[in-house]
């Protein structure tokens, strides 16, 4: 649908990513608009594409797939976009002076003879020409958005490419298209290449070469990695682009010369970077030296008496290892605790928060995953948050952060110490953005488990910590008894010494475990996913009182295949949620979704309004984050409307179109476990 009118006043906007609500009147009415509207500002006048949808709180709204500027078409609405601070110098006064003065000719008169703007009190020959300039580089900015939706790149992108290239924006992408590449996370190669080569650039042009081999590191972050083998690299590339080797390794010669890339040899391995995930390392490796060498001002004395102590009004008995834990504490700036589960960290670091609390210092709790700074609240007593809310980091453009990460500076942490649990999920981004946030002086803990996944993002920052031997690191290898109960941490810690699960009788003590383990081989893919469905299906009854909406989560290693989550969503949500009653049902990215259905967001949305009901009382919000699982509540076929109730209980509509946020979660991939937040 398209509706043409004006822009008469921004109600909301996010000036990372240009989301908007505003209030915009056609010639039938005044209706709301919300969606990505970069470069505009009240007193525009703009064709909008999209649709209307009916939001629960604030009613009918136009929703903007994109946008066009367009000339003002009244002599009013070209007042008003003069003197609404589009262009510098004009204010309410000289912008009534000017329409009044040229009336219909006002708009060719500022592109092509601005010089008779003098002619009016108060406007100076040079301010004439000045805001004719502007004038006229306002126009070619709107030309932006509609030349890059031609290739498929959104507005909330558009406004990163005026913010590096100004209203030179369209030249500098037509002689060079690449360059789309190392502006926005997720941008189509393919596409730009396509682009690139249909404005006639050579196969074996050196912008492609570097752009593919750039493209390549780019895509290798994707699955965690902070560099890629050079023979790995160039295989790549050349199968990419189909060039020769010759063209590669030219390509990575000019782009080392221009510090784009660093190579580094290691063990008579050449390896590539993109500079900034070289310099990332470096900066963490730094920062964390500055910290382990500062003065040990948070050092308290008569630790021996403080942890008796702690014993005694705890009643907790701490091992050898633990206490020695707490000592290396005190007398490091920076620590590493690791070790398997049930191997006492979370004892240690309620040794940590009471011992120092006592003399007055203050214990910052944190962790990577809303899952995990839930769990350490529980088991702690004392508030944790997420690294994302503790930085701040969702108040600034995630994805700028992998390209540019100067961008982001960080306030200081208000902390003596500051513990962090789940080390292992945390990306090379996140440790230094968390290491640029620490007073000198302030005690850094870190505490995880080196043999779980590493993080998500790029980089494997626990594990290349501990091998560096450069941080005091303490691993504990005690299973203690009540852990020692579980067959799970049991088997978890056999598994890491190299050996097979428990076997029936092989433990004088398995008579006291918990049945909380089981290990059913199969040897082919359907009977194994036989299996899955059974005991997802009332098999477990007689362990518990399990409940597959409430109590059972099926992960996979991977998204493909009969095992893949793909696949076992469907099987799954064929059993467990079968349509009998014919209710509404919409198909989105391959996927069938209906009411009762258990999804996952699996991507950041900070803008999604949601509400929840809280002892009686109706709380309001926006944002809904990577890892979040709800389910769904109803579908509305006339609204166009997915409505979701989240686990904390937030109630969120989603349009038809936004559905590629959602993914069911009867089933999913390992690294997503670590994600999900609760």
């Amino acid at each position: 649908m398209e509706i043409t009118g004006e822009v008469r006043d921004i109600i909301y906007r996010n000036e990372l990513n240009s989301y908007t609500i505003a209030e915009f009147e056609t010639e039938e009415e005044t209706t709301t608009i919300v969606g990505y509207l970069p470069f505009v500002n009240s007193g525009e006048t703009l064709k909008l594409i999209g649709k209307f949808v009916e939001h629960k709180e604030y009613g009918p709204q136009f929703k903007i797939d994109t946008f066009e500027k367009m000339m003002p078409k009244t002599l009013g609405s070209l007042q008003r976009y003069l003197s609404n601070g589009n262009i510098k110098g004009i204010g309410e006064v000289l912008a009534k002076r000017i329409v009044d003065t040229f009336g219909d000719e006002t708009i060719h008169m500022l592109r092509f003879e601005p010089e008779k703007l003098a002619r009016i009190k108060g406007i100076t020959k040079e301010k004439a020409i000045q805001i004719g300039t502007e004038f006229v580089e306002n126009l070619e900015v709107w030309q932006i958005v509609g030349f890059l939706e031609r290739f498929g790149i959104g507005a909330e992108n558009a406004k990163k490419v005026f913010d590096l290239y100004g209203s030179n924006a369209i030249q500098e992408i037509e002689s060079n298209p690449y360059i789309l590449i190392d502006i926005a996370r997720g941008v189509d190669f393919l596409l730009i290449d396509k682009m690139a080569l249909d404005l006639g650039m050579n196969y074996d042009n050196e912008k492609r070469i570097t752009s593919g081999i750039k493209y390549g590191l780019i895509r290798s972050t994707y699955n965690g990695h902070s560099c890629v083998a050079k023979e790995n690299l160039k295989e790549f590339v050349i199968n990419l682009l189909d060039v020769s080797t010759e063209n590669v390794e030219d390509g990575l010669i000019n782009l080392k010369v221009k510090n784009e890339i660093v190579i580094e040899k290691r063990e008579n391995i050449e390896y590539v970077y993109l500079y900034s995930f070289y310099n990332t390392e470096e900066e963490i490796a730094y920062r964390i030296q500055k910290l382990i060498h500062s003065k040990n001002v948070k050092k308290i004395t008569g630790i021996e008496k403080e942890l008796k102590k702690f014993e005694k009004t705890s009643e907790i008995q701490l091992s050898e290892k633990q206490k020695e834990a707490v000592k290396l504490v005190n007398e490091n700036n920076v620590i590493v605790i690791t070790g398997g589960p049930g191997t006492g960290k979370t004892t240690i670091i309620k040794a940590i928060i009471d011992i120092y609390e006592d003399k007055g210092k203050k214990v910052v709790l944190s962790a990577p995953t809303g899952r995990a700074a839930k769990r350490m609240t529980e088991t702690t007593l004392k508030e944790a948050s997420t690294l994302h809310r503790l930085l701040e980091i969702g108040k600034i453009d995630e994805d700028s952060l992998y390209q540019n990460e100067k961008e982001y500076q960080g306030a200081p942490i208000d902390g003596d110490i500051i513990i962090v649990d789940e080390m292992s999920m945390v990306d090379m981004f996140l440790m230094n953005y968390l290491l640029k946030c620490i007073y000198q002086g302030t005690k850094l803990v870190l505490v995880g488990d080196e043999d779980q996944l590493p993080s998500v993002g790029p980089g494997c920052v626990l594990k290349d910590i501990i091998h560096s031997k450069a941080v005091t690191t303490i691993h504990l290898d005690k299973i203690f008894r009540q852990a020692a109960k579980s067959k799970i941490v049991v088997n978890a810690h056999r598994v890491n010494n190299g050996q097979s699960f428990l076997k029936k009788g092989e433990d004088e003590s398995e008579d006291e475990m918990q049945e909380d383990f089981f290990f059913i081989k199969e040897n082919y893919q359907e009977k194994m996913l036989q299996q899955v469905i059974s005991l997802c299906t009332g098999r477990l009854k007689k362990y518990g009182d399990y409940d597959f909406f409430k109590n059972i989560q099926v992960l996979s290693p991977t998204k493909k295949g009969v095992l893949g989550t793909k696949e076992l969503n469907k099987a799954l949500q064929e059993k467990l949620n079968p349509n009998l009653s014919k209710l509404p049902e919409k198909q989105s990215m391959g996927a069938i979704f209906r009411a009762g259905d258990r999804v996952m967001q699996i991507k950041n949305n900070y803008d999604i309004y949601w509400e929840k009901e809280n002892n009686g009382k109706i709380e309001a919000g926006s944002g809904v984050f990577n890892g979040e699982i709800g389910t769904v509540i109803n579908i509305d076929e006339r609204e166009k409307q997915v409505q979701i109730k989240f686990d904390d209980n937030k109630e969120v509509y989603y349009e038809f179109t936004e559905l590629e946020q959602i993914e069911h979660s009867y089933c999913i991939t390992i690294h997503k476990a670590q994600r999900k937040r609760i």
